[in-house]
């Protein structure tokens, strides 16, 4: 933690400071020559050095740059503000950050994933590394003895969301970490959805944290990227090493993007979940929608999960189906609103709506689609920080213009 975090958080440093305190001072640093309470974006391709191999820190801005040097320090420190060092990365986009992790395997290790994920992740999976001589299962992690099933002694990698994408499953990740370490194989979470404002992976034995800074870390839908955090000092220079020669690495102005968006993570989180409630309750009370996926409704079959490993809320995703609808219903009432916005992607001040069956899970088949339990019709929100009541107004309206 830096000079000024430690200043403005803990005074005589007997206590850890909040959430929010971390937010907006983590990574973060007076710029020693001018003062500036901004990280500067450092608009530069290299750095002269004063001798071969003899620098002040870097060399490229591939291997490193200083803005994105004060963004990795910030996530990591959110995602691990109890550690000496946590390692974070940075990449270009979340995908970006998964294609990392996933050079950590080799042909012929097998990995146990989610069957209800980001369909990016489903086809960079299946389409790509399947042809490398990965092997993958896909079962509900929501189901521990599912997950316990699909073990094989080669098994390297748990790969998990939660809440899931976009059904908003909820997995036991103590239970489900403990599995993986019994077996030496690496658990993941990706934990795009929650972000460590609402739950830290890490508490709960998880070896890896990944994130979308594309979505609620920007919170603002103006930048691409993606962050990897881990604790395990040898295993975040394995990473980091790949970061390097692979090279999906984000450009300086992103990074500064992203960490500007962190500094009101905490307030535009609590305005999300606030928000989200209010819609789920809503939709659970419309006789015209047949199921809400939403783990803060008591109904919601992980509620007791996500009420013991989430804090301060249960995120601002929504999604639902309604009665008797298929696609074509379902893009019709998707195209009707007005405040919501018909678009990919999530996490930003505005609320969003989308189709996944035709859009973000596209890349899924149809059939595997179904098979997990994501149906034709479903409908996902992501819920702003607009008023709430014109939310659903708007809501309402797309029902009637049905």
């Amino acid at each position: 933690m830096s000079d000024r975090e430690a200043t403005a958080s803990t005074g005589s440093g007997a206590r850890s400071p909040g959430f929010g305190t971390l937010a907006v001072h983590a990574g973060a640093a007076p710029e020693p020559v001018t003062g500036a309470i901004m990280v500067p974006v450092f608009l530069t391709s290299t750095y002269v050095q004063e001798a071969p191999a003899r620098h002040k820190g870097y060399e490229y801005s591939r291997s490193g740059n200083p803005t994105r040097t004060a963004l990795e320090k910030a996530i990591a420190r959110l995602e691990a503000p109890e550690d000496d060092a946590p390692t974070g990365l940075c990449f270009s986009s979340g995908l970006g950050a998964t294609d990392t992790v996933m050079k950590l395997l080799s042909r012929g290790d097998h990995v146990v994933a989610g069957n209800d994920l980001y369909g990016g992740t489903y086809r960079l999976f299946t389409t790509v590394y399947e042809r490398f001589g990965l092997e993958f299962t896909f079962v509900d992690t929501a189901d521990a003895a599912a997950v316990e099933a699909a073990f094989r002694p080669e098994t390297r990698l748990l790969w998990i969301e939660s809440p899931s994408n976009p059904l908003l499953r909820i997995a036991d990740l103590s239970r489900l970490a403990a599995l993986a370490r019994a077996r030496s194989a690496l658990s993941v979470v990706d934990g795009t959805f929650a972000t460590p404002c609402l739950q830290r992976p890490f508490d709960h034995g998880i070896d890896v944290v990944l994130h979308s800074t594309t979505k609620y870390l920007g919170g603002h839908s103006d930048v691409v990227g993606g962050a990897v955090v881990v604790r395990d000092r040898e295993l975040g220079e394995r990473l980091r090493f790949l970061q390097n020669a692979a090279g999906a690495v984000p450009g300086p102005l992103d990074c500064f993007l992203v960490h500007r968006g962190i500094k009101t993570l905490h307030l535009r989180v609590e305005r999300h979940c606030a928000n989200a409630t209010r819609v789920a309750a809503w939709l659970a009370g419309d006789r015209r929608v047949a199921r809400v996926h939403y783990p803060g409704l008591p109904e919601h079959p992980g509620h007791e999960v996500a009420k013991r490993q989430m804090r301060g809320g249960f995120g601002g995703m929504v999604s639902f189906e309604i009665a008797g609808a298929g696609v074509e219903e379902a893009k019709r009432f998707c195209s009707a609103t007005r405040v919501f916005s018909l678009a990919e992607s999530l996490g930003g001040v505005e609320s969003l709506i989308e189709h996944p069956p035709s859009m973000t899970h596209a890349s899924i088949p149809p059939e595997v689609r179904r098979r997990s339990g994501l149906a034709d019709g479903l409908i996902r929100l992501s819920v702003g920080i607009e008023d709430p009541d014109d939310l659903i107004a708007d809501l309402d309206a797309s029902f009637k213009a049905m």
